[in-house]
Formats: structure tokens, C-alpha cells, sequence
């Protein structure tokens, strides 16, 4: 039976075991020998991370060929137009091509969010605004990039479902295991 562990990573964590002279790591929240993440986040980035200690979950979960949705909530910059929506919906160009067209639909502030810390920046003149958007991609940075190329960068970035797995009612630093088959 593989292990499947549902984490809540924090602002500011890195996606390794091993200790980083900058940032804390896995090892000081998770306290489970012989799990891998399977795929990673940013140390920017929060929200669900998955870890398992079976090779096989974690290539399907985690290799861009199988393209498991995952679905993020992101705080914008500024009021994002119906245009720049449109424009994440179908495909935008980076510099390391052309991305999928994304599913996107404009959020309320989310309700049950924990503060970060630090803060966000906040401009006095400048309102922020919330998207839900799901990508079947993995390139590095990627939903920042795409905010970015229609104008209106992330300023926070939360990660609440990968396939099936949702993040739920976890806590940062919290982490609930699922038996698997």
C-alpha cells in the first residue's frame, strides 16, 4: 500500500529534504522517513503539496505527459480585465513558447485563507484582484509567467488542487496521509 502524504506548504519552505542555508525545508515539517514530492512548488509559492513513497504515484502524478490538472488561486495586481482572461484561456506566449489555454474564472478574495507572511505588497493606489485558474502543464513558474504576460502579475500564489487531491481545510505547515493503492 503506498503512502500518499497531503501537505500544506508554506510561504518561504523549498521542496527538498535536504537543509537550506536560506530557507527552511521539508525535513522540518514533515517528520516521515522515505517520502519524495512528487512535483514541487516555489518557495514563493503555498499551498498543497503532494509526497509518496512509491515511484510509480509519483511519475503519475508529477511527469508533464500526464498532465494532471492543477489548480491554483492567484492574487493579482491590479483588476484583471475580461481580456487578459481570454487571453489565459487561450494559450499565452512565453519565451519558451506558446502555453495550453487554461481554465480561468475570476474569485472573490477567499474567505477561509490564512494570512502569509510576510505580507503581500500593497499599493494604496492600486486594488488586487483573485483568480482561480487550472493548468495541465508543469513549466517552471509558469502561472506567474502567464499573469505576468497579460499584465497583471501574481503577487500571491496558492496551489489547491492537483487531479483529484484537494487541499481542503489543511493549515499551513499541516499535512493529513491517504492510503493508496
Amino acid at each position: 500500500m503506498a503512502r500518499l502524504i497531503l501537505f500544506n506548504k508554506p510561504y518561504g519552505v523549498i521542496c527538498q529534504f535536504s537543509p537550506h542555508e536560506k530557507h527552511p525545508s521539508l525535513k522540518d515539517y514533515l517528520p516521515i522517513a522515505d517520502i519524495y514530492p512528487a512535483g514541487r512548488l516555489d518557495h514563493d509559492s503555498e499551498g498543497l503539496l503532494l509526497l509518496t513513497d512509491d515511484g510509480g504515484l509519483q511519475h503519475r502524478i508529477s511527469h508533464p505527459k500526464n498532465k494532471m490538472p492543477k489548480t491554483y488561486w492567484a492574487q493579482l495586481d491590479d483588476r484583471i480585465t475580461d481580456a487578459a482572461i481570454q487571453q489565459l484561456r487561450q494559450g499565452v506566449q512565453l519565451k519558451d513558447g506558446m502555453t495550453k489555454p487554461a481554465r480561468v474564472q475570476r474569485l472573490e478574495a477567499p474567505g477561509r485563507l490564512w494570512p502569509r507572511e510576510p505580507p503581500i505588497r500593497v499599493r494604496q493606489q492600486i486594488p488586487t484582484s483573485w483568480i482561480e485558474i487550472t493548468i495541465r502543464e508543469g513549466r517552471n513558474r509558469q502561472v506567474r509567467r502567464m499573469t505576468a504576460a497579460v499584465g497583471f502579475p501574481t503577487l500571491r500564489l496558492i496551489r489547491v488542487q492537483v487531479g483529484e487531491w484537494q487541499l481542503g481545510d489543511l493549515q499551513p505547515g499541516e499535512y493529513r496521509e491517504l492510503a493508496t493503492d
